[in-house]
This record gives structure tokens, C-alpha cells and sequence, in this order.
């Protein structure tokens, strides 16, 4: 899925982030986002994605375009039927286990 590309940045917007650049550390007020010194809870790969694999496959077209339709714009309908697909599996596993 592609991106839009951002939009760039305005002379004031530059300015203000090289005066930002510039200033020394204990001048940043950083009050409103404090440091995490305690990582006790931290959690691993909350952001991990499974390695895709790209194959071929044949779906019935009123399934195919059930999903199109019902994806915003039309985008994203692959990764809807991925999800599906996933949910599924997990249930059968489950299941039989």
C-alpha cells in the first residue's frame, strides 16, 4: 500500500525546528513527556509482523469483491482477508487443541 508523500516543510517551520536544534538540553521542557526510568513492564514485540509470504491464489470474485467493497476506498482488502484468514485459524487451532 503506498503512501502519500508529506507535505514539506514552511520557512517558519524550518526556522522554528533549527531553533529548537539549538537549544541546549536542560532548556527543553520536557515536563509534559517525562523519562520511563522503570522498564518492569515493558513488553516485546508488541510491533512484530509476520514475514509475508506472496503467492498465488484463486477466490471465488463475489468473495474478492465482498472484501473491495467493503474496504475504504477499495484499499486494504488483502490485508482484511489476511486478518479473516488468521482469526480463523486461530479458532480451528483452538479448537482442536
Amino acid at each position: 500500500m503506498k503512501k502519500g508523500a508529506s507535505r514539506k516543510l514552511t520557512k517558519a517551520q524550518k526556522a522554528e525546528l533549527q531553533a529548537l536544534a539549538a537549544l541546549p538540553d536542560e532548556q527543553i521542557d520536557t515536563s509534559d513527556i517525562p523519562e520511563i526510568r522503570d522498564w518492569s513492564g515493558a513488553q516485546r514485540n508488541l510491533l512484530y509482523r509476520p514475514v509475508k509470504q506472496q503467492i498465488t491464489l484463486r477466490l471465488d470474485a463475489d468473495v474478492v469483491a465482498w472484501f473491495k467493497a467493503n474496504a475504504p476506498g477499495g484499499r486494504g482488502y488483502q490485508t482484511e482477508i489476511n486478518r479473516v484468514l488468521r482469526k480463523h485459524a486461530a479458532s480451528e487451532s483452538r479448537r482442536a487443541g
